[in-house]
């Protein structure tokens, strides 16, 4: 709302069930009729979170965990899966490639915070829309939408914000701008960001110890490698790098019923150190190396969309999508007092096609259908480069060198019947085929048994749900729902030293992952100022991909980067169990101060013919909590940001929990206390500060291998014309 001088701000209400939402089915749907629990965040709570990443933003809602192995990363945790059991999706373009890992991510970087419309989170099994992936939920992100002017007269208007962080010396410049005629329209946007060494907290715990101090680092002086005293062991040298951001959106309507939109986004990176493996150190207490780093991680997006509606035949609405993303990634290491840098480089080319229906076949019954493409190409390089005579020699690649290529074709249709005014059944299907084909030419480094893999794979998968609404705003929902992933070329084909002594080699007899889950939630409003929400579910979990110890040749070992490693494969697990459970809370205290809340809780073992023992990826319980206050153009908000014990004997020692990066006991309790709060001083200008981690508490977060901020300070201009 805006007067002639300043905007009033307005409180968000979380309470309302008619919210609509769009992950859930690829198209517009109110959240009183989903049986899929669905987390929002909107734009006005993006901007008051000020976050320096995408990856921030998800930690600080409070309802997904966020494992970091460098300050350039963030791979997000969604009832006990990660990375590519976590389905990325853009404007509608899924984000998970041929080579998206098993382990941890960062590729969520890639988007642009600042440039967004909302993020909405659907948890659980997203297969029926979304196909393969989708196994803990899906992560649905939608950039900035242009705006026409909606009469003859051009309609100008423009956002931005400078914005500094004092834990990583963070300095951040965004502008967006929108150019809207009647039928044209066009927005763009752009930030650069420049993040310096993060500065953890100072204040220990007994269970921490000196988990993550940096009292030395790797340097290079006179073309010798020496090891360089930190006079301040709690800054983390060599873990800054940039970034920049580009979005660009032509929109054309020529009807009310046909909208053409063309997409574009880039993002690239300076190097980013890779920083769990530069704290490294042998048995003798020696840096293990001397350079490990990703090269600039870059990600072209162009997309064409076209959205129309008729009055007749066999769809009401039509939204067609097709696009185009270009990714490059590189890793380039060095061991401590070795002399040859190593660079692998990996290039994928993704192509995929959507095109989502939707139908009223009476009152009471809407029909959604469909068809999706995908084809992804891997290109695979490396070398060896010595640093001083600039010599070349051969290298093993990380994926086959003679490249690598996956396919699949699916349909789907799903369903919204109204039973009643107070009931909707809700029901979906889809089938997909599946093909993968990776060819390794030159087998000098590893002998395989095979020259190249070919697999091929059809997944049915389904939904059914139920939910209610019975008097005094009270939601119940359940479903059932079946989810699948089929092994990518990161999984089957990789050769990858995943920690120092552990090399991850091929297996080209993986199956199908697949999960069947049921859900229950309840949601309630109390006297239209309270609303309690808690959801649960219980997932089977057949064939799940997990990292055993195997053998090449029949040899348990090999030397690999000049050292002796077990060797270890990805492996179809019998069977593994998740279950979980978590809550939420909402209550407008008074008509300017509201209490919430939300806290999570996940469980997940391998079960076995013998005992059952952990699955990897399973955070311990976490949350948030705080107060929020509203005063016209004034808002603040005090939080605290919680995680709990992660025990030794909950971390699957085989897989991605990372136990080198934690205590002897495992990852301790944490608890951040922090504060922010906007002043919007007229209708041009906002002032934002927060102080996070007011204690400066030394903690890490469950599987990361870099400590988080201390007390960081955080100042931000914005101006909107």
């Amino acid at each position: 709302m805006r007067s002639l001088n300043f905007m009033v701000l307005l409180a968000e209400k979380q309470l309302e069930l008619n919210e609509v939402v769009v992950a859930a089915n690829r198209t517009a749907e109110p959240v009183s009729r989903l049986a899929q629990s669905i987390r929002v965040i909107t734009r006005n709570e993006l901007r008051f979170l000020n976050q320096p990443t995408m990856a921030e933003v998800l930690q600080q809602s409070g309802q997904v965990l966020v494992q970091k192995s460098q300050l350039g990363g963030g791979s997000p945790i969604l009832r006990g899966f990660e990375a590519n059991k976590v389905l990325i999706v853009v404007d509608g373009v899924r984000m998970n490639n041929a080579i998206f890992r098993g382990g941890h991510l960062q590729n969520i970087l890639t988007v642009d915070n600042a440039a967004l419309e909302r993020v909405e989170v659907a948890l659980g099994p997203g297969s029926v829309v979304y196909g393969s992936d989708a196994l803990g939920g899906v992560i649905y992100v939608q950039t900035l939408a242009p705006r026409l002017s909606g009469s003859a007269k051009t309609a100008v208007n423009a956002n931005g914000f400078v914005r500094y962080s004092s834990a990583m010396q963070e300095k951040t410049a965004h502008a967006d701008w929108n150019v809207g005629f009647q039928k044209w329209a066009f927005t763009t946007s752009l930030t650069a960001s420049d993040f310096g060494d993060l500065r953890q907290g100072k204040q220990r715990s007994v269970d921490m110890g000196q988990l993550g101090l940096r009292p030395f680092y790797a340097g290079h002086e006179n073309n010798v490698d020496v090891k360089l005293v930190n006079t301040d062991p709690s800054i983390q040298v060599s873990s800054g790098y940039k970034q920049i951001d580009l979005l660009q959106k032509v929109l054309f309507q020529p009807t009310d019923r046909t909208r053409h939109l063309l997409n574009v986004q880039f993002s690239t990176s300076s190097d980013i150190p890779r920083y769990d493996r530069l704290t490294e150190v042998d048995a003798k207490g020696n840096l293990s190396h001397a350079q490990w780093y990703y090269g600039p991680q870059q990600r072209l997006l162009a997309s064409y969309g076209l959205t129309k509606q008729f009055t007749s035949g066999i769809a009401d609405e039509l939204t067609f999508i097709a696009a185009y993303q270009s990714i490059e990634e590189s890793r380039h290491n060095r061991r401590f007092s070795n002399y040859g840098l190593q660079h692998r480089t990996e290039q994928v080319g993704v192509w995929t096609m959507n095109a989502d229906l939707k139908k009223k076949l009476a009152d009471t019954h809407t029909l959604r259908y469909g068809l999706e493409a995908t084809y992804n190409t891997v290109r695979s390089t490396a070398y060896r480069e010595n640093i001083f005579t600039g010599k070349v020699d051969p290298l093993d690649t990380r994926y086959p060198d003679g490249g690598a290529n996956t396919q699949s074709l699916a349909g789907y249709m799903s369903g919204t019947v109204n039973v009643s005014d107070r009931s909707t059944l809700t029901y979906g299907g889809r089938y997909a085929y599946n093909r993968l084909y990776a060819k390794f030419n030159d087998k000098t480094f590893f002998p395989f048994p095979f020259d190249d893999i070919t697999q091929q794979a059809g997944a049915l998968t389904g939904s059914l749900g139920w939910v209610t609404r019975l008097p005094g705003a009270w939601r119940l929902a359940s479903s059932l729902s079946s989810g699948y992933r089929v092994p990518n070329v990161d999984d089957l084909a990789k050769v990858f030293e995943s920690v120092v002594g552990t090399l991850i080699v091929p297996n080209p007899n993986l199956k199908p992952e697949r999960t069947y889950t049921l859900d229950a939630s309840s949601q309630k409003r109390l006297a239209e100022r309270v609303s309690l929400e808690v959801d649960a579910f219980y997932t089977v979990y057949n064939n799940a991909i997990t990292t055993r110890p195997g053998t090449l040749n029949g040899q348990s070992q090999l030397v690999y980067n000049g050292q002796t490693s077990r060797i270890v494969t990805q492996r179809n697990a019998q069977q593994a169990r998740l279950y979980g459970a978590s809550a939420q809370i909402t209550a407008d205290l008074t008509q300017t101060l509201t209490l919430f809340g939300t806290v999570t809780y996940t469980k997940g073992r391998i079960l076995t013919d013998t005992t059952a023992y952990p699955l990897d990826h399973i955070p311990p319980v976490y949350g948030k909590g705080g107060l929020r206050l509203t005063i016209r153009q004034f808002r603040a908000e005090a939080n605290v940001l919680f995680n709990g014990w992660k025990r030794l004997k909950d971390y699957n020692l085989s897989g991605e929990d990372n136990i080198v990066y934690a205590t002897p006991q495992g990852m301790p309790a944490w608890q951040t206390i922090n504060v922010r709060a906007s002043y919007q001083v007229n209708r041009y200008v906002q002032v934002q500060a927060s102080l996070e981690n007011i204690l400066d508490r030394n903690y890490r977060v469950f599987a990361s291998g870099i400590s988080a901020p201390g007390q960081n300070l955080v100042l931000s201009l914005r101006g909107t014309l």
